[in-house]
């Protein structure tokens, strides 16, 4: 049982000591590749055609199943890639909006 116990221990430290280490090395890695400049660059064009899809269609108060569809996905991508909530407001009138095929 005293033997179990380390090991659980020991792998805690570890895990620890790995997050540590991954939450210092992405900045540095974001800075020596440049990461940083390209999810700035793709979050800004999934913002664009969000925004094109949206005015698109913001009169008519529908939207086609492909452009809802292709919103969406773009939302998701632009959160993971940690967008700013300012495309949130359009993402709700988006889901009210009708859909048609």
């Amino acid at each position: 049982m005293g033997d179990l116990l380390q090991i659980i221990q020991f792998c805690s430290l570890s895990l620890s000591a790995i997050t540590a280490i991954l939450v210092i090395v992405k900045p540095i890695r974001e800075k020596v590749f440049g990461t940083k400049h390209y999810q700035d660059g793709i979050k800004c064009v999934l913002r664009g055609e969000m925004l094109r899809i949206y005015y698109h269609n913001k009169d008519s108060g529908k939207i086609r199943q492909y452009e809802y569809e292709s919103f969406v996905y773009c939302y998701n991508a632009y959160k993971s890639l940690k967008g700013n909530s300012f495309i949130d407001k359009i993402y709700q009138e988006i889901k009210e909006m009708e859909v048609v095929s």
